[in-house]
């Protein structure tokens, strides 16, 4: 009689590894670090199939600490060292943790490509907007202006939006969640977990050495009530300490409302995560600190064919056409020369 091996529920902890994590004391990874330890608890992965794929940078410090596969690749190719694990093996639970350092300057090709092929991988951008690990230098995603060590007047750059970034290449899955709102973080990452495709979040982190408080607003008790709103799927835009300010669009451009003097809720935007077209998802991506709140949660999630399963499916098509092949025919085969 065979027997059917025993699956070993796992807590948040088992996924630690023994590794002394060496991130600045108040460091916003912290937080994403154990949400994400729940959200694989949560989903029940297991160690020996998850896999975490990281550039360079203070967010990519991430598979040291984790007791699952791993790789510390270079920067700014995690994507696509990341598409070759999952290739190898589609059955792997893929991880890519980089920053908007790592992941938009230097290696914002491999990400467009690796959003727009929709490999079945979940990717996380740490945005602190600053440069960490080399000490303070102003980011792909910092503010025009942005007073740093390499911008002393101010950077004179306009700043990437990532969410944005991830809508223009066809993600099939956007969100964006906040270190410390760890609930809605732990959801967030539970949700891009499950997804079949690439999967982008955004997760606002706090540099409290180089970049403090750079998300304040969205963040304070007195604060973050009117300057983020919470996207739910199928529920109009509805946001404030009262609950009584809203997002409506007049015309194509969204504009704040207060519900009441003959507005009600019927008369906003209702958002929309499965829409197949993602204008309204980049329009609210476009959405940002202090002229509108910014929206928080899932943006979009949509079903299309993954990479892997194209290419394994080509695989499967040539071999029934041609036959399983050998290195021999391989090298064998086509236009050969001999070099004396």
């Amino acid at each position: 009689m065979s027997s059917q091996p025993i699956a070993i529920e796992l807590s948040p902890k088992d996924y630690g590894s023994d590794q002394d994590v060496r991130w600045c004391p108040g460091c916003g990874d912290y937080s994403i670090l154990a949400q994400v330890k729940k959200a694989l608890s949560t989903i029940g992965a297991s160690k020996e199939n998850t896999v975490f794929v990281s550039g360079i940078g203070c967010s990519s410090r991430f598979p040291y600490y984790m007791s699952t596969y791993g790789f510390h690749s270079i920067h700014g190719r995690a994507p696509a060292v990341a598409t070759g694990v999952k290739l190898s093996n589609p059955e792997l639970n893929v991880w890519v943790v980089t920053g908007d350092g790592d992941g938009l300057s230097i290696g914002g090709n491999h990400l467009l490509h690796i959003i727009r092929r929709n490999v079945d991988v979940n990717i996380l951008l740490f945005n602190n907007r600053i440069y960490g690990l080399t000490k303070g230098q102003y980011s792909p995603t910092s503010p025009l202006g942005k007073k740093t060590k390499s911008s002393p007047v101010g950077s004179a750059d306009f700043p990437l939006h990532p969410i944005s970034v991830a809508l223009g290449a066809e993600a099939s899955f956007v969100a964006r969640a906040i270190d410390i709102n760890t609930k809605h973080l732990e959801y967030v990452l539970e949700r891009a977990a499950k997804h079949k495709g690439t999967s982008f979040v955004e997760i606002y982190q706090n540099c409290n050495i180089f970049n403090d408080m750079a998300f304040e607003y969205a963040t304070g008790k007195d604060t973050k009530d009117d300057t983020t709103i919470l996207l739910e799927h199928g529920r109009p835009l509805v946001f404030g300490k009262e609950r009584n300010k809203g997002i409506r669009l007049n015309g194509m451009d969204p504009e704040i409302v207060t519900i009441g003097d003959g507005i009600t809720e019927d008369d906003l935007l209702f958002h929309d995560e499965r829409a197949k077209e993602p204008s309204l998802a980049y329009l609210l991506s476009r959405m940002h600190h202090p002229e509108f709140p910014e929206p928080l949660g899932v943006f979009r999630a949509v079903e299309r064919p993954t990479y892997e399963a194209v290419v394994t499916d080509q695989i499967k098509s040539a071999v029934k056409k041609n036959g399983e092949g050998t290195l021999d025919m391989l090298f064998d085969d086509g236009e050969t020369w001999t070099v004396n």
